[in-house]
């Protein structure tokens, strides 16, 4: 018996166990599919709190385009778009991990960046009540979305997807809060 490691690979410099892909168990699957929708719920949560405080009131004073949608379409528009990046985000962590060397890790940190800056809009909006502010996140925000759909594509092409409808909407939000900035 030998008591050597592995040799490396000659074209990866990588030893077997180090070029073995990801691959977590169906009950490891499992929790992290509960850990991505609870991380997107909690998000939303803390997006609609933030909203709350003004859109009774001073967001009802603004002067807004006519393509400005009902307000109770906001709701189930955002539920809908947060349980799809949560999926999304699953299932692209089921093929790589968070890990360097699949690319996991590069490719989560344009997730989490696009989901504070998603999260930190409803605090310059509507918690500071500055379309301006708003304006200078949901730009790069709706990038690093783009950004992420690109990284998912070659990973998971239905991930790559899911993330589509909410590039759509914050494309349409960019150009709303461009509006609401311009008509107040």
């Amino acid at each position: 018996m030998s008591t050597t490691s592995p040799l490396p690979d000659p074209e990866t410099s990588k030893t077997p166990a180090q070029t073995q892909a990801f691959a977590p168990n169906h009950r490891t699957k499992f929790f992290a599919l509960i850990a991505f929708l609870v991380l997107c719920l909690i998000i939303s949560s803390a997006g609609g709190a933030a909203t709350a405080t003004s859109v009774t009131d001073w967001y009802q004073t603004l002067n807004k385009p006519f393509f400005n949608p009902p307000n109770w379409l906001f709701g189930p528009a955002w539920s809908l778009i947060y349980a799809l990046i949560a999926v999304s985000g699953w299932r692209v962590w089921c093929k790589v991990g968070l890990r360097a060397d699949t690319g996991g890790r590069a490719v989560f940190i344009v997730y989490g960046a696009q989901l504070t800056l998603n999260l930190l809009w409803s605090f310059l909006f509507f918690g500071a009540q500055s379309p301006l502010a708003g304006l200078i996140d949901i730009v790069p925000l709706f990038i690093l979305i783009i950004a992420n759909i690109v990284m998912f594509w070659p990973i998971d092409r239905l991930a790559g997807w899911l993330m589509v409808p909410y590039a759509a909407w914050v494309g349409f939000a960019t150009l709303l809060n461009s509006a609401i900035w311009w008509l107040n």
